[in-house]
């Protein structure tokens, strides 16, 4: 007999905020921290021209709070 448990959700944090909560979110989904994800969000941004900004701003519309 298997149980099965619900994923977790993927949402926006309100205790590792500082713009949107998207990158705490990340940090707290994976267990890592979320000055890492945030380090790694600029400089994706740049290296990327901006594919990574738009990215996060569609997860910002996208990922519900928690």
């Amino acid at each position: 007999m298997t149980t099965s448990e619900s994923p977790r959700p993927f949402v926006r944090s309100s205790s590792q905020r500082m713009l949107s909560g998207v990158c705490g979110g990340i940090a707290e989904y994976f267990g890592i921290d979320a000055n890492l994800v945030r380090v790694a969000a600029v400089l994706g941004a740049f290296l990327s021209f901006g594919t990574v900004a738009l990215i996060y701003l569609a997860a910002w519309m996208i990922m519900p709070s928690e």
